[in-house]
């Protein structure tokens, strides 16, 4: 069974025209959220992306961005290992949040 976090709230954005297809985010990344097709990188399992950053950290190319540690999967890994409720703060002043 693969790790699932909260639907649509990764903060993962991957700009294909940067990928140069080297291949390293998918080596770096935990969840296996990246796949090699037509000679470039390509995010498979968004969803599964727990924000840890080792695929930004590690593409040489800049063609990856996540903003490590703010987001809901990160406020999920923490609530597991504190446990405590997880809160993201997203909620923001509109209440819309993701949580």
């Amino acid at each position: 069974m693969r790790n699932k976090y909260l639907k649509n709230v990764s903060t993962l954005t991957f700009d294909i025209d940067k990928c140069t297809g080297c291949g390293r985010c998918m080596e770096v990344c935990p969840h296996r959220v990246f796949d090699l097709i037509n000679g470039k990188a390509m995010i498979i399992d968004k969803d599964s992306c727990m924000e840890c950053g080792a695929c930004a950290n590690n593409c040489a190319f800049n063609a990856l961005e996540v903003k490590s540690g703010v987001g809901c999967a990160y406020a999920i890994i923490k609530g597991w290992l504190t446990g405590t409720e997880p809160s993201c703060d997203c909620s923001g002043s509109s209440g819309s949040g993701c949580c």
